[in-house]
């Protein structure tokens, strides 16, 4: 790891911050919202223009690489971003916020494109595990440091959003004044969509019902705490705490991932997010109390995001690997742009414990198409399935088949 560190340390410097101003747009975005008096169905179509960009952004970024280059195009990006960061304190309307949500989230995923691309470059065989790894843990410790900075000024004035433009002005230098040159960018493939749903039913459909879950964890826990009367320093917890959930317990349900049925491990870790939500939904606990059920559907998402992409490799051949991520990478960004709408139509319908409502609907739904699934085909051999690979939920298709890939060939150095 810290031969990583050492190669690595400006492009993982420059994601750190670049995570830092991404987490705090997204909170301060849910509570200016309700400073500005934006409804909550209003908030949730902003927050769902983030993935629309997203979505958009994996599909063009790789066009405008090949035609124009690397760091042009993360320059550029790098630029825009920073623009709309500023913008948004300026032109306080919905409909403004949503057009420039659907930039930022196009930025943002062709910033994590080009990234990636790097990261890959400049790793070796024997490293690359390691800095797929590093790479996940820098992105989850920049948006939790993100959240922090929320309580640094009053969100109804301009600092909290020159605050993240600043930070993602300076990540780019550390990276492009690296003395790794730009690496070579080569284009994944699409798996046909009937052929991977065939090979996994049960990926495609548990990656489309994370995307809902992610978006709506990502875009509206602070539109929810906002409308719950929530303080800046509570919701900026909460949030917090989603993350950290996510990054403590990919390690231990990763290695029980490679020891026992994966459909077996999806449906019980749903599960366990489908209680807490409905938990939180049913009863009225206090804040700590709400911040641990945080904890706990963060360190459920983002485990499960992991388990279905292993789970959908265990039945293709090595080589369609990298083109099965791209199109459960599709499914699941599809999946994303329904999450905020959904959620804010329900928190309209129900109240604000329509947040937690439609979290734990999903986690119902995967862990009983989970169980469906195990009797439509019998579980395969725990020492014939493929490696568990940590995943982040931002990766482009390139870094999940490199983790992927990394993942196998570490599970399999002891035996050589």
């Amino acid at each position: 790891m810290l031969t990583v560190l050492r190669q690595s340390w400006p492009l993982l410097l420059g994601i750190m911050l670049l995570m830092v101003g991404n987490g705090m747009q997204g909170t301060l975005l849910g509570i200016r919202g309700d400073i500005e008096g934006i409804g909550t169905y209003e908030m949730s179509i902003v927050m769902s223009a983030y993935f629309a960009g997203f979505l958009f952004g994996s599909q063009w970024t790789p066009v405008m690489i090949r035609r124009v280059g690397h760091v042009r195009v993360f320059a550029a990006l790098g630029s825009l971003i920073s623009a709309v960061l500023i913008l948004y304190a300026a032109v306080p309307n919905w409909m403004a916020w949503a057009a420039m949500r659907v930039v930022i989230g196009l930025s943002f995923s062709g910033v994590y494109i080009t990234a990636e691309s790097w990261l890959n470059a400049s790793s070796t065989n024997e490293t690359r595990g390691q800095a797929l790894s590093a790479y996940m843990i820098v992105q989850m410790i920049g948006i939790i440091t993100g959240q922090a900075l929320m309580n640094t000024a009053d969100p109804a004035g301009y600092m909290l959003f020159v605050i993240p433009s600043v930070l993602v002005s300076l990540a780019f230098t550390p990276i492009l004044l690296s003395v790794s040159p730009a690496p070579t960018f080569a284009a994944v493939r699409r798996l046909p969509f009937r052929k991977l749903f065939k090979a996994s039913p049960l990926g495609v459909v548990g990656m489309f019902l994370m995307g809902g879950t992610f978006s709506a964890l990502f875009g509206m826990a602070a539109v929810w705490g906002s409308r719950a009367g929530l303080s800046v320093p509570q919701i900026s917890i909460f949030v917090a705490a989603v993350y950290f959930g996510g990054l403590v317990a990919q390690y231990p349900i990763g290695w029980l991932s490679d020891r026992m049925d994966r459909r077996l491990l999806i449906l019980g870790v749903a599960a366990v997010g489908a209680v807490a939500m409905l938990l939180a939904f049913a009863t009225a606990p206090g804040f700590w109390v709400l911040a641990g059920l945080g904890a706990v559907i963060g360190g459920v998402a983002n485990p499960l995001y992991a388990l279905l992409i292993a789970h959908a490799n265990d039945f293709l051949d090595n080589d369609d690997m990298a083109a099965a991520s791209g199109g459960l990478l599709f499914v699941n960004g599809v999946g994303a742009m329904t999450g905020p709408v959904t959620t804010g139509w329900l928190m309209e319908t129900v109240g604000n414990g329509g947040f937690f409502l439609y979290l734990g609907l999903l986690m119902c739904a995967l862990a009983g198409y989970a169980a469906w699934r195990m009797t439509r085909r019998p579980a395969m051999d725990p020492a014939e399935t493929g490696a568990f690979a940590v995943i982040s939920p931002s990766a482009s298709a390139l870094a999940v088949g490199e983790a992927l890939e990394a993942a196998q060939d570490e599970a399999a150095t002891p035996a050589e």
